[in-house]
């Protein structure tokens, strides 16, 4: 069976590892020293980029449309934990976003940056270098400041987002993949 996916490639020598059920958009390029565990999905024209340092991401993450996620050429990877949302279009670069974490949409977060369990930051914010969002608070803001502690069902609503997105994703790439096989047994 033939798979509709966007583009995986090496750099120097290293190829992206992709659990298997992984979805990746078409349109979405992984390239280089990247790792991504099962579950997770890689939306239309979202890039990781792991060219001088690794990208870790971990399982049922779901990085949405238009993403970029990048490290510094120097001193830091990223690292992306488990069960997170990167909103459409958030810029990651260099920096740890630890499990069931919220990236708003449009946000950005720079080198040396840790978004801790169970935190957000909020859509269009900017983390500055070296910042840290603690456990259980909001960021938000340009530059990014703490807004609040998230209440109990706020943090359970992230559980709704990457589970929505691992359904979404099953659904495109079973569709997507009966197109794409259906064109070939035509042609």
């Amino acid at each position: 069976m033939t798979q509709f996916q966007g583009n995986i490639l090496p750099y120097k020598g290293k190829w992206p590892k992709i659990a298997e059920d992984v979805f990746i958009a078409p349109g979405a390029s992984v390239i280089g020293d990247v790792e991504i565990g099962a579950g997770s999905s890689v939306w239309f024209n979202t890039v990781i980029r792991g060219d001088d340092n690794p990208i870790r991401i971990g399982e049922r993450v779901n990085i949405q449309d238009g993403s970029i996620i990048h490290v510094h050429s120097k001193y830091q990877g990223t690292y992306i934990g488990n069960d997170i949302t990167i909103g459409h279009m958030a810029l990651l670069h260099a920096c740890n976003i630890h499990d069931k974490a919220f990236v708003g949409m449009g946000s950005i977060v720079l080198d040396q940056c840790t978004i801790e369990t169970q935190s957000m930051l909020a859509g269009g914010a900017m983390l500055t270098p070296g910042k840290t969002v603690k456990a259980g608070e909001l960021w938000g803001g340009r530059p990014a400041r703490p807004m609040r502690e998230l209440s109990e069902e706020e943090i359970a609503g992230f559980d709704w987002s990457f589970e929505g997105y691992a359904d979404r994703a099953e659904e495109y790439r079973t569709e997507l993949n009966a197109l794409l096989n259906a064109r070939g047994a035509a042609e």
